[in-house]
């Protein structure tokens, strides 16, 4: 099924070069295989679907409003804060292969998918 938009928040963005970056410090990536996965990144944000969006400074108060009010409160940090992300932007579905991340988000009424 194709999306009418993926919307890629600043944190996505932020996660995903963290990992990368990880990556190739870590010696599992050559800088040039490095530098072609970031290009690659780079140009999704020209195509479409894909949609990059800031967020907001209410992301930290969303996140810890989420985190209080959690019946389970142990979620990775940065797991809060993609939730809380969504709640910014009014996205209604995620896709993850975070099965805890999942779990969350589906505890909040979020649509969740899982790719394979």
């Amino acid at each position: 099924m194709a999306e009418a938009a993926v919307v890629v928040s600043s944190l996505a963005e932020l996660e995903a070069e963290t990992q990368l970056r990880a990556g190739f410090l870590g010696g599992h990536l050559t800088r040039r295989h490095y530098r072609c996965v970031l290009d690659c990144l780079a140009g999704f944000r020209q195509q479409e679907p894909f949609a990059f969006q800031s967020l907001p400074g209410t992301l930290f108060q969303t996140a810890l409003r989420r985190h209080r009010a959690a019946e389970r409160p142990h979620l990775r940090l940065v797991d809060r804060l993609h939730l809380a992300a969504m709640e910014e932007l009014q996205i209604r579905r995620l896709m993850t292969h975070d099965a805890a991340q999942a779990d969350a988000a589906q505890r909040l009424g979020y649509e969740v998918i899982s790719p394979r």
